[in-house]
């Protein structure tokens, strides 16, 4: 009982580090959902908010002796669902970002991804096994063991930028021809969505923007939910709404952007997360 007695620190730090980061920005982990395709838009906020309160109630069980055996249990739970939600992915064919520390980029979901939470699930059956154990010293070697295996695992995973996308030459496509949103000039479609933090803070740089060229917005989410949004924000940018804009580009994650000529052929295009990296995707495109 010495070694399954060890687990639990590992899962505190982890679920605790795990819920922080995604309370610091709550609608962008909400995109992050979204981007799994498993629940409907509608609840992809409500499950942001469940979720980080959830891992933080199974690291409050799991430190306390008394209630470490549900605190295993539901923590079992919780990985089991990251587990099948990864595994459903991967089955798919998508490229998404796990979300598992929050609505960070750089974790895709992927076999270390996936290894990591099934490690940590492990973990969590080990606690629930040894229940109310008290920690002896003995028991410190395995404790730093098992957190210095899962931090291995997440160190070896590759952290990969955005992927896929358009790529220069090829044409943007649009749930209507591109040259009637261009109005024939160079154009820079920017895709937001309502329930991404990111896509939020970046709305000034893409309305600074139009100093240098035209600028769309694009959204797959509903018409009225993204110009309530817009108007809320005091965007007065023009919209356009494409559910299979996302899939139809190989886009993997709003904020995107993407800059093209008057006829819609790509020239350059990229993840859109910081002021500075649009200015560097509009450098030299600008007119």
């Amino acid at each position: 009982m010495t070694v399954l007695g060890a687990a639990w620190p590992t899962l505190v730090v982890v679920l605790v580090t795990a819920a922080v980061g995604k309370v610091r920005d709550v609608r962008g982990f909400a995109a992050v959902i979204d981007g799994y395709r498993l629940l409907p838009r509608r609840l992809t906020l409500p499950a942001a908010v469940t979720v980080p309160a959830v891992e933080a109630v199974a690291a409050v069980l799991l430190v306390v002796p008394a209630t470490r055996r549900w605190g295993g249990l539901l923590s079992a739970a919780l990985f089991a669902v990251f587990v099948a939600a990864m595994v459903s992915v991967l089955r798919r064919g998508l490229d998404v970002d796990c979300g598992c520390f929050g609505s960070s980029r750089g974790s895709r979901v992927g076999p270390f991804t996936v290894a990591r939470t099934g490690l940590l699930l492990v973990l969590a059956v080990m606690t629930a096994v040894a229940g109310a154990e008290p920690f002896r010293a003995a028991q410190i070697v395995p404790a730093v063991v098992f957190l210095g295996l899962v931090g291995a695992v997440t160190l070896l995973g590759p952290r990969a930028p955005d992927a896929g996308g358009p790529r220069a030459g090829t044409r943007f496509t649009l749930g209507v021809p591109v040259e009637t949103a261009t109005a024939g000039a160079p154009t820079l479609f920017a895709l937001v969505s309502p329930a991404c933090g990111l896509c939020t803070a970046m709305l000034p740089a893409f309305l600074a923007a139009r100093a240098r060229m035209r600028v769309v917005l694009v959204s797959a989410d509903e018409e009225r939910t993204v110009r309530g949004y817009l108007e809320d924000h005091g965007v007065d940018l023009p919209v356009l709404i494409d559910p299979d804009v996302y899939d139809n580009n190989g886009i993997p994650w709003p904020p995107y952007a993407v800059v093209t000529d008057g006829t819609g052929a790509v020239l350059a295009a990229d993840g859109a997360d910081s002021p500075d990296r649009l200015g560097a995707l509009l450098s030299g495109h600008s007119s």
